[in-house]
C-alpha cells in the first residue's frame, strides 16, 4: 500500500507505518501540505491495528528537516500572511502533540540537519536516533522569530540553563550534544542506516512486541559506535554561570564582565546574544520562564499566540529577509537595544486576537509521553 502526497511519501509494510519526508531540495522544510498530511497518517495509524510501529525519516543525504518554511509567510507578508500563519501552525503544532503522545513506538532517524521544525517532528518520538553527521538547533533567534514546536516546555527540561543557551544562540550541537541534553536516544553510524532500515522492513511487527523489538534492533545495529564526548557537559557549569539571570541585561552583564577578565568563550557567547533580535530575545526568554511549570499542551496554546503575533512583527520580516531572501546576514532589526524594547511590549506578545475570540489548540488535552 503506497500513498504519495507531493512532500510526503507514507508506506505500511509489515506493520511498519514508514513516513518520508519528501522534499529534499527545500532541506524537506515544511509547509502546510506536509504538516496536514503527516498530521492525517499518524491519526488514522494510530486506529489501525495493523499498524504496529512508526518509522519517520527525511529523503537526501543533507537532513531530516530543515524547519517550517518561513519564506512562504514572508513572501504573504502583504497578502493574507495571518491566515496561512493560522493554518500552518494549528496544524503544526497538534501534530507535534500527537507525536508526544502517540500510543505506539515512534522512531525517527535524525540524520543531517534537524532544526525547528525538525525538532518538533522528532523531540516527542519515543526512540530518536542520531548520527555523526547530525546538526541540531532552534535557529529561530536567526530569523527575529523564537523557539516554537513546543520548545517552551522541553528546552526547561535540559540539564541547568542549557535550555536557554541553546534557544537565546541560536548555536548548533551535534551528536554527542543531543544526546546530552535528552533530546535524542540513540547514535548510530549513517552507514548502518540501511541495514537497520532493512532489518526493520523485513520483520513482521505486532503491537504487543514493537517496543521491546525495536530496542533490541537498535542495540544491534548501534553497539560498535558511540558519539565522542559532549563539549556542553563540558561548558555546563559557564553556561549556568551566566544563563541563570531573569533578564537579558543581566545576561549580557554577566558575560561582558568574564570576557573583559579574557574568556575567549564569554566573549563570543555575548556578541552571538546581541547579533540576534532584541524583542526576539526577551520574547524568548519570558516564553521558557512561562513555559517552565507549564503542561505541554499549555505551552503549545502559549505558542500559538506568541507565533501569530510575530507575523505583526517587523523584525521577522527583516530577520527571514537577511537569512533567506537577500542573505547579506545584515538585519536591521527595530528596535535596535535591548534597552529599548519594553515589558509592555513583550507582555503584548502573549496575547492574540482570534476572530472566534478563542485560540485554536485550546482543545488539545491531557500530557501523556509515550516512553520507551
Amino acid at each position: 500500500m503506497l500513498v504519495t502526497q507531493e512532500s510526503v511519501v507514507t508506506e505500511a509494510q509489515n506493520g511498519v507505518g514508514w513516513i518520508k519526508l519528501n522534499r529534499p531540495h527545500a532541506l524537506n522544510s515544511l509547509n502546510v501540505e506536509m504538516v496536514a498530511a503527516i498530521y492525517k497518517q499518524l491519526k488514522d495509524w494510530k486506529q489501525d491495528s495493523r499498524i504496529a510501529l512508526i518509522c519517520i525519516y527525511g529523503e537526501g543525504e543533507k537532513g531530516l528537516c530543515a524547519g517550517g518554511d518561513m519564506r512562504t509567510l514572508y513572501d504573504l507578508k502583504e497578502n493574507g500572511v495571518e491566515a496561512y500563519a493560522e493554518q500552518f501552525f494549528s496544524t503544526e503544532y497538534p501534530m507535534n502533540y500527537e507525536i508526544h503522545r502517540y500510543p505506539k513506538p515512534v522512531v525517527v532517524y535524525m540524520n543531517g540537519i534537524v532544526m525547528g521544525g525538525g525538532v518538533g517532528l522528532s523531540i516527542g518520538a519515543s526512540h530518536r536516533i542520531v548520527t555523526e553527521t547530525t546538526k541540531w538547533a532552534m535557529p529561530e533567534m536567526n530569523i527575529g522569530f523564537f523557539p516554537d514546536v513546543g520548545a517552551s516546555y522541553f528546552l526547561n527540561q535540559m540539564p541547568g540553563y542549557i535550555g536557554r543557551y541553546l534557544a537565546l544562540t541560536a548555536n548548533i550541537v551535534k551528536a554527542s550534544d543531543v544526546l546530552y541534553t535528552g533530546v535524542a536516544d540513540c547514535y548510530l553510524e549513517s552507514k548502518n542506516w540501511p541495514k537497520l532500515r532493512q532489518a526493520m522492513m523485513e520483520k513482521i511487527w505486532s503491537l504487543d512486541s514493537a517496543e521491546q523489538e525495536i530496542n533490541q534492533l537498535l542495540k544491534q545495529y548501534s553497539l560498535s559506535s558511540s558519539p565522542p564526548s559532549s563539549l556542553l557537559s563540558s561548558e555546563q557549569e559557564k553556561i549556568d554561570q551566566h544563563f541563570q539571570f531573569e533578564t537579558i541585561e543581566d545576561i549580557v552583564s554577566s558575560l561582558n564582565t568574564t570576557a573583559e577578565k579574557g574568556d575567549k568563550w564569554a566573549e563570543k557567547t555575548v556578541n552571538t546574544l546581541l547579533s540576534k533580535s532584541p524583542t526576539s530575545l526577551k520574547v524568548t526568554l519570558h516564553q521558557l520562564q512561562e513555559g517552565k511549570d507549564k503542561q505541554l499542551y499549555d505551552c503549545f496554546e502559549m505558542e500559538m499566540n506568541v507565533a501569530m503575533n510575530f507575523m505583526k512583527c517587523h523584525d521577522f520580516y527583516e530577520g527571514v529577509r537577511s537569512v533567506l531572501v537577500d542573505k547579506d546576514r545584515a538585519p536591521k532589526w527595530n528596535p535596535a537595544v535591548l534597552e529599548d524594547v519594553s515589558e509592555e511590549h513583550i507582555a503584548s506578545f502573549f496575547h492574540y486576537s482570534w476572530n472566534n475570540e478563542q485560540n485554536p489548540l485550546t482543545t488539545l488535552t491531557g500530557n501523556k509521553k509515550y516512553s520507551c
